[in-house]
């Protein structure tokens, strides 16, 4: 073998490696990442329950009615181009054009501050005439408070774009947990602090809202300082880490960069936005299904309650039950996700039968949570409403409102199998559909039944929503959907549960009453014994039916090796049973 052959396999080989190791450090990226939204979506969707408990349902309702607001103006501005600054700068970046990278980062800073500015002034100036088009006055001071952080979040989404365009995702990883954190912890203490003083229930609210102004500053904070260490070990070593980890000399470096035509500012702006765009379109969907409820409930409780406060309590009592159900929607989503990887790989390799089966149970996965989630949550909602909310108060809504966690799990798992098997629209145009039911279910529903009808409408096009995408998805995917495994078993596992939920709450009444238990340490401990014990009788009764297999259960490796000894001692014959032949 001659030197150039020799030298052209080394590096062949070198490259493959290099290869390899961006690979694994794409993946432990992207669980970094995974793992970080998880956590900051938990400290989001849990920092509701303090400010229902110091503040009252009044104020509760107030910061529920402005923040999907303060979201969907957050989305629109700024979704996109995380996305579009990372595929320039990675493209950038793999030729060694890290001055070329920074001037991206440059243009897109210029693009969303600007956008920020033009954002900020309506909504800062404007405060008054948005709270009288959502119908509620109180809103204003949490309006002009929320829109500070608009002028802060767009140079947040840039440097975690430029990060993730060197597919480094720490930065972004941390800066989420820090953002929520800090949230978290002004809210809290603002909170204290004008309870304290006996502000009303504006200022609190607007209190609470500034939250998101420190939180997207802190998280700025942690990105610049991330920034500034990149940019210092560049200047010292005059390439980067993720430069050498290319495996390219710098001859090929120079080589790359030349074969880009360079773009001025205006050209990096127009591509940048041009492919931001359809992201943020995309991205606005499902705040303006939450926002539907910010114009529309507040007017019809104040015309059927005659007063503007008791509409905004009304709003507050309604919004008791959604953290509940977007924990439980976080929690299916993350694990079923880890078979939406899987059914991409299958339909790359042209696996039918393969790409059938995981998206079958993708989609069984997502249903069994969400029921058995969905149908807990309704059993107990009167113990879970007093250990949360201090009061059995729309213990109904929240029954109701729970049945939202079954389908908002089947719409979000379903529309990532779609985007797995390519089809990218339908998601979008099932949740357009579910905007326009909410809001007739509104209209119609909530003259005669209040907020119970506004749960009944979010059911309904929740329910339509994840229907339109389960069609499409028996279209692209071939997937069947077979009355035993997804209703006779798990409805007779649900009735077991329930039943036995019933029982417990039945039993402890009179235990509690005999030991002059106080209410909401009794409400607890019956809500925290009804979730683990309810959650133990569902999933035994799960697998003792069968209608979850060790075979799929190895589909999740962490999850068998626990459950396996459990199984081996219950039923010897099913743990020991091989797995079958699905393709």
């Amino acid at each position: 073998m001659g030197d150039s052959d020799k030298g052209h396999q080394g590096y062949t080989e070198e490259l493959q490696r290099n290869v390899s190791n961006k690979s694994a450090k794409l993946l432990r990226g992207a669980a970094l990442l995974g793992a970080a939204a998880i956590l900051s979506k938990l400290l989001g969707t849990l920092q509701k329950i303090p400010l229902q408990n110091v503040a009252g349902d009044t104020a509760f309702g107030i910061y529920n009615a402005v923040y999907p607001l303060y979201i969907l103006i957050l989305f629109a501005a700024t979704a996109g181009f995380p996305v579009a600054v990372s595929k320039f700068v990675a493209e950038r970046a793999f030729d060694g054009d890290h001055q070329g990278a920074r001037s991206i980062v440059h243009v897109s800073t210029g693009i969303l501050m600007a956008s920020g500015i033009v954002v900020f002034v309506p909504l800062y100036f404007g405060a008054s005439e948005i709270a009288s088009w959502i119908g509620i006055s109180q809103t204003e001071r949490a309006i002009r408070s929320v829109s500070f952080a608009l002028l802060l979040s767009p140079m947040l989404a840039v440097l975690r774009g430029y990060f993730q365009g060197y597919q480094n995702m720490v930065p972004t990883a941390v800066s989420q947990v820090i953002e929520q954190l800090i949230r978290v912890i002004t809210m809290v203490a603002l909170l204290l602090y004008m309870v304290a003083l006996a502000y009303d229930e504006e200022w609190i609210a607007a209190g609470a809202t500034f939250g998101s102004v420190t939180g997207a500053a802190a998280g700025l904070s942690v990105m610049y300082v991330y920034w500034r260490k990149a940019m210092r070990q560049e200047r010292e070593s005059g390439v980067s880490e993720d430069d050498r980890g290319q495996g390219l000399s710098d001859g090929k470096r120079k080589e790359g960069v030349l074969q880009h035509k360079e773009l001025s500012s205006w050209e990096w702006a127009k591509r940048i936005t041009v492919y931001a765009i359809p992201v943020c379109l995309g991205a606005i969907v499902v705040p303006l299904l939450t926002l539907v409820d910010t114009f529309t409930m507040p007017r019809l409780l104040e015309a059927a309650q005659g007063s503007e406060g008791e509409a905004m309590r009304q709003f507050g009592l309604y919004n008791r039950g959604l953290p509940l159900v977007q924990l439980v929607v976080m929690i299916a989503s993350s694990m079923s996700a880890v078979l939406v990887p899987a059914l991409a790989e299958a339909k790359a390799r042209r696996q039918d039968e393969l790409i059938r089966f995981r998206a079958e149970m993708a989609i069984r996965l997502s249903w069994l949570i969400g029921l058995g989630a969905s149908f807990g949550l309704a059993f107990a909602a009167v113990p879970i409403n007093v250990m949360l909310y201090k009061s059995d108060e729309a213990s109904w809504t929240m029954a109701v409102l729970a049945f939202t966690a079954l389908f908002s799990t089947l719409n979000a798992v379903s529309a990532s199998v779609l985007q797995g098997a390519g089809a990218i629209r339908t998601p979008v145009k099932a949740l357009l559909v579910a905007i326009v039911l909410k809001a007739l279910g509104n209209v119609v529903l909530m003259p005669r039944w209040g907020i119970d009808g506004a749960a009944l409408s979010a059911v309904i096009a929740y329910a339509a929503a994840a229907g339109l995408n389960l069609v499409q998805l028996r279209r692209c995917t071939g997937a069947r959907f077979a009355l035993r495994p997804y209703a006779v078993s798990p409805l007779l596992a649900v009735g077991l549960m329930g039943g036995c939920l019933a029982a417990l709450q039945l039993l402890a009444l009179p235990a509690v009453a005999a030991w002059h238990v106080p209410e909401r340490l009794s409400a607890s401990a019956i809500a925290l014994v009804c979730v683990v014990g309810g959650a133990a009788v569902y999933a035994l009764a799960l697998l003792r039916s069968g209608s979850i297999s060790r075979e799929e259960l190895r589909l999740m490796p962490e999850l068998d090796r626990k459950l396996a000894p459990v199984l081996a001692k219950l039923w010897p014959a099913k743990a020991s049973a091989g797995p079958r032949n699905r393709g």
